[in-house]
Order: C-alpha cells, then sequence, then structure tokens
C-alpha cells in the first residue's frame, strides 16, 4: 500500500546535567572546583532519501526521541553529546506542525532538517567560579529537548504526470513507455496510488513519469479520490492528459482542466501534451481542436498495438521543460521549496544543584521541575536573573 501521509511525534533529547565536584588528590584537601560541562541531546533529523519510495515506515513506529546528553564528571570531563536519531524520507517530503503550517520542504536529495532539537547540557560548578567566589556549590541541570508533532507529506517529484479520467489508459500507456508495472484492468479505478516509471531514450536520458489515479469532476473538492492525489502533480514539469478516443474529447479536456484550475497551485497553467488514447477502438475518430497555448502537442496513441508510442515517447523528451514548475502562491498556500527555520532556542529557566538540593535562576512551572528530577521534598530556592 502506497502510503503518502503520516502523523509522526518528536523529542529531542534531554541535555547532560553539568558535574558538582571539587578537585581531590592527595596533598591537595582543599582543590578547587572541576566539574565538567554536561552533553548536550541528540536532535531528531529528517533526511531526504532517493532510496525511499513512500512514508510506509511511519505507519509502523509514530514516536522518535533522541538519546539524551552525559553527564558532566569531576576533572573537569565533559559529558558526551546525545546521539541523534536520523530518519530517512522519500525525496519530496513536506513536514507540517500541528496547524498545518509547513515548516520544510525536502524537496532535494539529502536535503537534512532538524525537526526537534536537543536540550542544552548543563554547566558544571567549574564554570561559576570567580576570584571572589571560588567555591561555587552549584551545577546546572540540562534542559528538555523540543518535543512536537508532526504531519509528513509526500508529494512525488516527476518530469512529466498523466492525468484524465478513469479508466482512460493511463496504467496501460505507463507500462509501455516505461519500466513501471502498474496494475491494468478493464475497470475504473486500478490505480489507487500514484506510480512511478522511468522512460529512457536511446542517447542515455532518462525521465521519470508518474500515473496519478483518475480524477472525477469535483476532485478538487474531495470527490472520487480526493484532492490528495491532485497534490502529486505539483511537481510534475509537464502534463500528459489522457483521453479515450471514443469520448468527447474536448468535452473530458475542459472538465479535468476545471478542476487543476479549482485546485490552483498552478496546476492549469502547467504545459500539456493531449494525448486521445485507445485510438485502435475508433473507427473514426474525432479531432481535437482546442486552440490552447498550453498544449504543445496532440498525440493518437493505442497501448494495445504499440501505436503512437515511439511518437510519444519522443514528444516528452523534448517537450519536458527543463527548470522545475514555479508554484503560485496564494494565502491558503505555503510558499515552494521554502524552510522556515525555527526562531533560536532560549532558556526559560535555569536549574541548578547545589549542596543543599535546587536553585532555580528565572520563571520556572511543577511541570519543568519534575521534568528536570526534582523531587517533590526537595529544597528550591527561586532567584531573579
Amino acid at each position: 500500500m502506497f502510503n503518502d501521509r503520516a502523523r509522526i511525534r518528536v523529542k529531542g533529547g534531554r541535555g547532560g546535567d553539568g558535574s558538582l565536584s571539587f578537585r581531590r588528590e592527595k596533598y591537595v584537601p582543599k582543590g578547587g572546583p572541576d566539574g565538567g560541562d554536561g552533553g548536550h541531546g541528540g536532535d531528531v533529523v529528517l533526511v531526504a532519501d532517493p532510496d525511499r519510495r513512500d512514508l510506509s515506515y511511519f505507519q509502523r513506529q509514530r514516536r522518535f526521541e533522541a538519546k539524551r546528553g552525559r553527564h558532566g564528571e569531576g576533572a573537569n570531563k565533559r559529558g558526551a553529546d546525545g546521539e541523534d536519531v536520523v530518519l530517512p524520507v522519500p525525496v519530496g517530503t513536506q513536514v507540517l506542525d500541528e496547524e498545518g503550517r509547513l515548516l520544510v520542504d525536502l524537496a532535494h536529495p539529502g536535503a537534512r532538517a532538524v525537526v526537534a532539537h536537543g536540550g542544552f547540557g548543563g554547566a558544571g560548578n567549574k564554570r561559576f567560579a570567580t576570584p571572589t567566589h571560588q567555591t561555587p556549590r552549584l551545577a546546572e541541570l540540562g534542559t528538555l529537548g523540543e518535543e512536537a508533532s508532526l504531519e509528513l507529506r509526500l508529494k512525488l517529484l516527476a518530469d512529466a504526470a498523466l492525468l484524465g479520467f478513469p479508466n482512460a489508459g493511463k496504467s496501460s500507456l505507463l507500462r509501455r513507455i516505461s519500466n513501471a508495472k502498474p496494475k491494468v484492468a478493464d475497470y475504473p479505478f486500478t490505480t489507487i496510488a500514484p506510480v512511478l516509471g522511468t522512460v529512457d531514450a536511446a542517447d542515455g536520458r532518462q525521465l521519470t513519469v508518474a500515473d496519478v489515479p483518475g480524477l472525477l469532476e469535483g476532485a478538487s473538492e474531495g470527490v472520487g479520490l480526493g484532492d490528495e492525489f491532485l497534490a502529486h502533480l505539483e511537481r510534475a514539469r509537464l502534463f500528459v492528459h489522457v483521453i479515450e478516443a471514443q469520448e468527447d474529447v474536448e468535452e473530458r479536456f475542459h472538465a479535468i482542466d476545471r478542476e487543476l484550475a479549482a485546485y490552483g497551485a498552478g496546476l492549469a497553467d502547467r504545459p500539456q501534451i493531449v494525448v486521445l488514447n485507445k485510438i485502435d477502438l475508433v473507427a473514426d475518430p474525432r479531432a481535437f481542436t482546442v486552440d490552447d497555448p498550453r498544449v504543445l502537442a496532440t498525440l493518437a496513441t493505442s497501448a494495445a498495438t504499440g501505436q503512437g508510442i515511439d511518437e510519444l515517447k519522443r514528444a516528452l523528451f523534448e517537450l519536458v521543460p527543463e527548470s522545475p514548475p514555479t508554484l503560485v502562491r496564494d494565502e491558503e498556500m505555503a510558499d515552494f521549496l521554502v524552510y522556515n527555520p525555527r526562531p533560536p532556542r532560549r532558556r526559560r529557566a535555569r536549574i541548578f544543584r547545589t549542596d543543599r538540593g535546587y536553585r532555580v535562576r528565572g520563571e520556572a512551572t511543577e511541570e519543568d521541575l519534575r521534568a528536570a528530577g526534582v523531587k517533590a521534598d526537595a529544597l528550591v530556592e527561586f532567584e531573579d536573573e
């Protein structure tokens, strides 16, 4: 089953605590502070992996937490940083927050995004030594890592996309022109998930073509298989509009075109090849007479006999634009290929361990104290920043 959406919970590792330690050696009974800093917590990182095809892995596991940093030790030993959790996702994965706002678009192989930062390591008591306070008896606790609920959405990256009504023969065409082997049958909605295929040219060039499930009138509003499959058209550079030759081809063309315009995102402006398919079943095929600058070519094909297949492959290599499509922005759509960085992390409060209990500098809630490991009966002192 093809999975193009997933919800996950991510949490950065907690930072390690600073050490409260004093140098104790033979002949040095009252040495100075030597507590090392705690290590930083690990991050949760998403990486665009070209070998991943969908988000099915995140249906089996939905919660991910990075490792915490190690505590500091005496002799000025800093704790090791926590290990990151690195999650490979398909190229074209978008990450949205709980409000549906786009955080990052991993549109290129190797693109990385930290979606949950680890907490800071706490400072050891060595850090707090001053000429007037040479034996500080406090060390900072590590802070918690970031935590978030995220939605992952995959939008396929393809040079061209086959679109049209159900049973127009898109899957059969894809089998003919590429190495893909989609299911083919003579009934609507044979394709219920996008399928990618690679088309090879004699000179070694390659193109990626996507077969998108058939659309119905009202698809932009969720009718039929819904507008979630229209989203897979957003990154196709060229549309191959497949229409059954025995139908009213011009009316079918305009019906799908209305759905593209209703969906938005610049789909209605994308260049197209119109393919009149199943030409072998029509004795007197109708001509396609729509005068539209977006239509770069009109071809007649038969996946059954192979008629027009070579011409279609040549047209794909000649007409696919070299540059990616430019997405039109509206008020409800996030920018294309945009990463909205989070503001720099700030410590809301600093919590220290002392030889008597704990000291809090800044604003800390009871939840913050419990998360830091402070027991209910512990002595806690508060001070201003």
